[in-house]
């Protein structure tokens, strides 16, 4: 399954307006807001750097973690009188579609990850997910000796 070309500029404002329009009213914290907006300057970020593999992980690290502070947030702070009014209704219904959308978002960022040369690596003790890399040999290593060395000399230190 080929995965669609998203830009990563797209991903951003559209959770950037997402987050503007569930803020419209305070009916959700201002934590709610920062964590959003924090993320989302991670997203700037990885969309500024384009090589970049710490601003892309960090922005997708953020995206998972804000899946789980707004369902505690829409969870406790969802405005419970019977009647709400269309503003209330409207904030928190994009506050809710945010959420809903967040978990395609880190799937399409994933992707991004990995296009740009990220590699997913699990370990827990014995268990590990990721590529076998025990049969990797460095190049810097010179295990030959060198053909002009003299045998009473002693080595020459390595440069670094």
């Amino acid at each position: 399954m080929e995965v669609p070309a998203v830009n990563l500029k797209a991903i951003v404002v559209v959770h950037w307006l997402l987050t503007i329009w569930a803020g419209t009213i305070p009916w959700i914290p201002d934590s709610y807001l920062w964590g959003n907006f924090t993320v989302l300057a991670m997203g700037v970020w990885a969309i500024a750097q384009r090589d970049s593999l710490d601003a892309i992980i960090m922005f997708l690290t953020g995206l998972l973690l804000t899946i789980l502070t707004d369902i505690i947030h829409i969870s406790i702070f969802y405005p419970r009188q019977k009647t709400l009014s269309d503003t209330q209704r409207f904030s928190s219904g994009m506050a809710i579609f945010s959420l809903l959308l967040k978990p395609l978002s880190c799937f399409l960022v994933y992707h991004m990850y990995r296009e740009r040369g990220g590699e997913y690596i699990f370990n827990v003790g014995n268990i590990s997910v990721g590529r076998d890399r025990s049969a990797y040999q460095s190049i810097d290593q010179q295990d030959a000796p060198h053909p002009f060395s003299e045998p009473d000399s002693k080595p020459a230190p390595r440069p670094y």
